[in-house]
């Protein structure tokens, strides 16, 4: 049997996270402190640093899951500013959230006539009701679209890497990477319906989106259009 473990994306787990620099801790730390999420702006005002370098750490705090962002409610013309907000308690990071994944996905994998199916459908509902807690309206085009749909798997822990026009994404992270490799027909369709039911909410077709689990070295493979 193939060895999926030398294929496909990296845990979001705090083993898998780089020691943080004397700066990036510093920010971390400022992030920490605030009560509510805060911009890059209000960020540089706080710390003196170059908008550059804020952005370049609040970038990796993200990537490593240490840090969370979301788009602020939109105020005048212009595309509006994200906010930032540090995750007090990272629970990807936590055992026990995935211990109790693996759990939640081998019940569903034992007890349902059809699993993949029954995970795809909560995928579709979870999908939803992220993008809107994000607020989302139709966006104006389908590379609009698939745009936010990547911004959202980059908030929840995915590190994904799209292509230029955002059709085929490489997901380098995942949240529940060992209950995926454990059981891949319930998690890894999950996932699937939660990229269908993102696009849908941003006024998309998910018809034809295919999630390829471990598809590579590093990633799995997310098309957010049909092959051709």
């Amino acid at each position: 049997m193939e060895n999926n473990h030398a294929l496909g994306p990296l845990p979001s787990t705090g083993r898998a996270r780089a020691p943080l620099s004397r700066s990036r801790a510093a920010l971390l730390e400022t992030l920490r402190a605030q009560s509510e999420p805060i911009t890059l702006a209000a960020l540089v005002d706080q710390t003196g640093l170059h908008a550059n370098t804020v952005r370049e750490h609040l970038d990796a705090l993200v990537q490593q899951g240490l840090a969370r962002r979301h788009a602020a409610e939109p105020s005048g013309r212009g595309r509006p500013a994200w906010l930032y907000q540090a995750i007090g308690s990272d629970a990807a990071a936590s055992p026990e959230y995935g211990g109790l994944a693996s759990a939640l996905a081998a019940t569903i994998h034992r007890t349902s006539r059809s699993p993949a199916a029954d995970a795809a459908r909560a995928g579709v509902a979870w999908g939803r009701e992220l993008a809107g807690e994000r607020g989302a309206s139709p966006a104006p085009s389908a590379v609009a679209a698939r745009r936010e749909v990547v911004s959202l798997f980059d908030e929840i822990g995915f590190a994904p890497q799209p292509d230029t026009r955002s059709t085929v994404v490489r997901l380098t992270r995942c949240p529940l990477l060992e209950a995926a490799h454990q059981y891949p027909d319930v998690v890894c369709n999950v996932h699937l319906g939660l990229a269908q039911g993102a696009l849908e909410a941003y006024g998309a077709d998910p018809r034809g989106v295919e999630l390829l689990p471990f598809a590579e070295p590093g990633a799995c493979r997310l098309h957010l259009t049909a092959r051709t």
